[in-house]
This record gives C-alpha cells, sequence and structure tokens, in this order.
C-alpha cells in the first residue's frame, strides 16, 4: 500500500480527495495535515493529524502527498514534498501561472518524483458518455461545455475573495479547459468574457470562453447566477446532435456520504438526447444512457503509476497547457480581443 498524506481538510479535502484516497486500490491515508485535528479525528478515527507539511514529510513512509490546499499554496507545498522525495498530486489549478507550474515540473524532474494534477473532470459522466458517443456525431461544427450554479450570495470563502487564484476561471474554468484540451487538443485562438456579476463580487464569478479550431467552435460558459441551467453538454455534428441537461452526480453523492466504487457509483438517471441526421435532415431522437462517471479511476491509475510504472493519469505537462490556456483567457478578457495560442 502506497501510505498517502493529505493536505488541506476543508471542503475539496474533505468531500472529495479524502474518500477517493481511502476507496482507491493501492493507497492508505495515513497523515492529514490539518488546524483542526478534532474534525479530521471524527471523520477519519486512527488517521495521524499533522499541524504543518513539515511534520507530515518527516514520515519516511509517506510516499505520495495530495495538495488540496488554496490554489495560492499549491506550487509552493509541491516544492517542499518534492524536495523530501514525494510524489505530488495537485489539485487544480496546478499553480497560480505558467511560470510557477514549469518550476514545479524542473524540480520533480530533478529530484526523480511524479507530479499528477487532479483534473478529474476527464472521469465525469457528460465526458465519458460524449467521449463512447463521438463516432456516431461524425465531424463537429459546435460543443458547448456548461457548468452553471445558482449562488447570488457572495461568501466570505478564499475562492470569493479578491486575491491570487480565486475566482471561477480558475476554479471551474480549469475543469472545462482541460476536458476540452483532452477531446480536441490545442486550440488556434481563445477569446474570453471574464467578469463578476453579483453584487458585492470580489471576483470573476462568470466567463464565457471560445476556442477555435478550424470550422469547430468549443464554447466553455459558467455562471453563478442561472436559475434555470441549460445543458452541461451540447454537441452539434455532421452525422448527428447530442445534448445533455445535468451535471455528474459523484460530487453529490460524495457530500451524502455515499462510499465510492459502491453499486450505483456516478450512475446519472437523467439520459441525454441524440438525433441523427438522416438525408440532411434531423432523425428520430434517441435517449441515451448516460455513461457512470468515475472519479476513482483517478487515484487507483496514480497507485499503479506509482507502483508498477503505469502512466500517469493526468501529467504535469496537460496540466501546463490548462495553466497556459488560463493565462490567454485572462489576457483576451482583460484586453477585449482574440489571442493567438
Amino acid at each position: 500500500m502506497i501510505k498517502t498524506a493529505l493536505v488541506g481538510y476543508g471542503y475539496a479535502g474533505k468531500t472529495i480527495h479524502a474518500p477517493l484516497i481511502r476507496a482507491a486500490k493501492g493507497l492508505e491515508l495515513t497523515t492529514v495535515v490539518s488546524s483542526r485535528p478534532a474534525d479530521v479525528q471524527a471523520d477519519l478515527p486512527g488517521v495521524t493529524v499533522a499541524p504543518d507539511l513539515t511534520t507530515a514529510l518527516a514520515d519516511p513512509a509517506i510516499e505520495l502527498v495530495v495538495v488540496a490546499t488554496p490554489n495560492d499554496i499549491h506550487a509552493s507545498m509541491a516544492h517542499e514534498a518534492l524536495e523530501a522525495g514525494k510524489s505530488v498530486v495537485i489539485d487544480k489549478p496546478f499553480a497560480l501561472s505558467v511560470a510557477e507550474g514549469e518550476s514545479v515540473l524542473a524540480h520533480a524532474e530533478r529530484v526523480g518524483k511524479m507530479v499528477s494534477v487532479f483534473h478529474c473532470r476527464r472521469w465525469d459522466s457528460n465526458y465519458l458518455t460524449l467521449q463512447a458517443l463521438r463516432p456516431r456525431l461524425g465531424d463537429l461544427y459546435q460543443v458547448i461545455l456548461r457548468y452553471d450554479r445558482l449562488r447570488p450570495v457572495v461568501r466570505n470563502r478564499w475562492r470569493e475573495r479578491a486575491g491570487p487564484g480565486s475566482g471561477i476561471w480558475f476554479d471551474l474554468g480549469s475543469h472545462l479547459v482541460d476536458q476540452a484540451l483532452s477531446l480536441f487538443g490545442w486550440p488556434e485562438w481563445i477569446s474570453v468574457d471574464i467578469t463578476g456579476q453579483r453584487p458585492g463580487a470580489q471576483t470573476d464569478d462568470y466567463f464565457h470562453a471560445t476556442l477555435g479550431y478550424g470550422p469547430l467552435r468549443v464554447i466553455l460558459h459558467s455562471s453563478m447566477m442561472t436559475t434555470i441551467p441549460g445543458p452541461a453538454l451540447e454537441v452539434q455534428g455532421a452525422l448527428g446532435a447530442f445534448v445533455k441537461f445535468g451535471m455528474d452526480t459523484q460530487e453529490e453523492m460524495l457530500k451524502a456520504g455515499r462510499t465510492p466504487g459502491d453499486a450505483g457509483w456516478g450512475a446519472d438517471p437523467v439520459t441525454g438526447l441524440f438525433r441523427p441526421v438522416i438525408d440532411d435532415l434531423p432523425g428520430p431522437p434517441e435517449d441515451i444512457t448516460a455513461t457512470p462517471g468515475n472519479y476513482l479511476a483517478y487515484y487507483e491509475a496514480m497507485a499503479k503509476a506509482i507502483r508498477k510504472n503505469a502512466p500517469n493519469p493526468v501529467t504535469g505537462e496537460d496540466a501546463l497547457k490548462v495553466m497556459k490556456l488560463l493565462e490567454s483567457g485572462f489576457v483576451s478578457s482583460r484586453e477585449g480581443r482574440r489571442v493567438s495560442t
């Protein structure tokens, strides 16, 4: 078993990372770095609680460190873990800048350790469903990836306060940009509108991005002021179209205390709608059952990558490409122009 330390026990650490690590074959969550030891011990009896990362890294048995802290200290935590000879998983976004990300990758290369980034939405139900259906869609002309929420009140938490690494272009934009790159590769250009819409907004809570791939347009959209969300996924192709409402169910299952990997895990009761093109006209609609989501696959792939030299499930190089597009998106929004990539 690969003894694993989780750094941070806020929402992401407590709700997402800890249950996935504990359920993953080949991993053992032995240590949590947190300033709230009572909370950790109430949830995870028997797990060691360390007051800081330095203390946790002093344990020679730990091989993997998972960084689930606020975004502005991702890179510094990764450097400290790498210097101690540990492999590292970093929650997205990888870092605050391309330069920070490059520095982490150079450090990993220097010490011969693995860096992976938790772009879990590659194991999202909608993403997996699109992958399975893609041959039936033909050449694609328009794809919309949407992540909408209704959260009209600005909350006092780091993600919504002004400061490095806050805002939803970094948060939810990281998910959608990685999905787009994984599905379609590197775009020719990007155009993004990023703003704050809510009363009292301190950072961005809306974005609308377009990625250009020849005739294909990939649109990434997110808003915190959406009462009636549009389709989470919309694809228009030469051979047919696919529309799917509703988000992946795994996060809600985790919040409800369900165990990753159990019967029915990641199942989505909402079917998608596929409509073929027949003789240049819309054909009969067909309900498509969504492929179950499986975030657990990420951590089980990490265990195999460390122990069996299997492929890294999300390489630092892939995550660096996400950072490059996030940076280009900020430039595009600030200057009001399309940015060549």
